[in-house]
């Protein structure tokens, strides 16, 4: 089973892959749904990332109706506010898209992030 900690340990080792680690994480999570994928917290390392794999647990939790493990709480918000895509014409959209799970934490994502087909 792929977990967020071991997510967060592979995006740390391949930063230039941190989309495909983490929605390796994404689509076994919605595979499993097995709360364990979501023990203990991960080193926080990077402000951004870790920001945004906890948005992102968080938001699959909502999707199923699972609790939200309590250390989540304790991740921070990204220093500066994060536009994930990277595209500056996206930035506006992405300020009113962004689903509140990513907000506070300041990470803005298109609406669709987390949709796969």
């Amino acid at each position: 089973m792929i977990t967020l900690r071991s997510t967060k340990e592979n995006i740390d080792a391949d930063p230039d892959n941190w989309a495909m680690h983490l929605m390796n994480f994404v689509d076994e999570f919605r595979r499993v749904r097995d709360p364990q994928a979501l023990e203990g917290p991960f080193a926080f390392t990077n402000d951004r990332m870790d920001a945004l794999l906890a948005s992102t647990a968080e938001s699959l939790c909502d999707e199923i109706n699972l609790e939200t493990p309590e250390w989540l709480s304790r991740v921070p918000a990204a220093k500066h506010p994060y536009f994930v895509s990277g595209l500056e014409n996206l930035k506006a959209v992405s300020l009113v898209e962004s689903p509140l799970r990513f907000r506070v934490r300041k990470i803005f994502v298109l609406e669709n992030f987390l949709n796969r087909a």
